[in-house]
């Protein structure tokens, strides 16, 4: 079943977006984190601050996934409630979006 043709047309269009958005933020958000990891020891790495705001911005499920495949940013525990904070603003933004576009 095709769940999104349910949707009407004009708010099918703001879920693609939001799901495209999605997934270019989290994908790279992944790459930022592995990128970071790799960078580890070798010299500039990428500011704990774009971790986030690329997170917070909707890449957070990259950088969840980037914390667990490359083992990164998980044992600093001020870095993880950072990221709890992330998750909330984009929720925030989410909601705002949906509100804004009629959908709840």
């Amino acid at each position: 079943m095709n769940w999104i043709a349910l949707i009407p047309k004009e708010q099918s269009q703001l879920t693609q977006i939001l799901i495209g958005w999605f997934a270019v933020t989290s994908a790279w958000t992944f790459l930022l984190f592995g990128f970071d990891k790799w960078r580890a020891g070798r010299g500039q790495r990428v500011a704990e601050s774009t971790l986030l705001w690329s997170s917070a911005l909707g890449g957070w499920p990259g950088g969840l996934l980037g914390m667990i495949v490359f083992r990164h940013k998980s044992a600093k525990p001020s870095f993880q409630w950072k990221f709890v904070g992330t998750f909330l603003v984009w929720l925030a933004l989410v909601a705002g979006a949906l509100k804004l576009s009629g959908v709840i």
